[in-house]
């Protein structure tokens, strides 16, 4: 993918505050990065195992920028690991809701399984489980579950309930039980991988506009 950027006016130091300097800087950045081959795979270095770019850590960023045609300029960098940075910030929170929801949704299912189980075991000692249900608030009824039938409905979502033996619910929910602590932890992994790539691209543009205003200061001084 070969995306063209365009940087935020505000971070940089090279823009006037008057209106019609930081016009004439806005389509001045436009031109550059309209003629420039900068593109992501420029800004990063590969991608995690699971399809995550890795953010490029900028060591020389004199030489970086000059291995553009025409050279980089400091304000094109900074939009672009900008943008990058904006993706990766909205990806962490889609990765935090995910996992977030992983959290909720185990103790759920394990909660399911392990009453099932106890069905199984009532069953088995052909005995009957006794059990309390909500009523209204802080009001609960006594019942009394026949598992002879062998026979339970689960809520599969989407309101959708099906009819499942002990033993098939114990195999599905026991199935969903494993993949979600697997989903759960590669959404843990992730999220921890994103947060790194997210440091990186800070580095990198604060890194990128100090070496601007040295620039800058070398050559007033010069």
């Amino acid at each position: 993918q070969r995306t063209k950027y365009h940087c935020n006016l505000t971070m940089s130091s090279a823009v006037d505050n008057s209106a019609s300097s930081q016009e004439e800087a806005r389509k001045a950045l436009e031109e550059e990065a309209a003629n420039s081959n900068l593109s992501l795979l420029h800004i990063t270095d590969g991608e995690s195992e699971r399809g995550i770019p890795v953010v490029k850590f900028v060591e020389d960023i004199g030489a970086f920028a000059d291995t553009f045609e025409p050279s980089a300029s400091a304000e094109l960098l900074i939009g672009a690991y900008s943008d990058l940075f904006s993706k990766f910030k909205q990806y962490e929170q889609s990765l935090t809701q995910k996992r977030q929801n992983y959290l909720e949704k185990i103790p759920e299912i394990e909660k399911s399984l392990e009453l099932v189980k106890q069905l199984k075991k009532k069953q088995d000692d052909d005995e009957s489980l006794m059990t309390r249900y909500s009523l209204a608030d802080n009001v609960y009824g006594q019942a009394e579950v026949d598992t002879s039938t062998g026979i339970v409905n689960l809520w599969l979502g989407a309101n959708v309930m099906l009819e499942y033996t002990y033993d098939e619910a114990i195999e599905l929910l026991s199935t969903k039980e494993k993949a979600a602590k697997k989903d759960l932890e590669d959404a843990t992994n992730d999220l921890a991988f994103t947060r790194n790539q997210i440091i990186t691209a800070e580095v990198n543009i604060s890194r990128i506009y100090n070496w601007d205003v040295r620039t800058k200061r070398s050559q007033k001084s010069g």
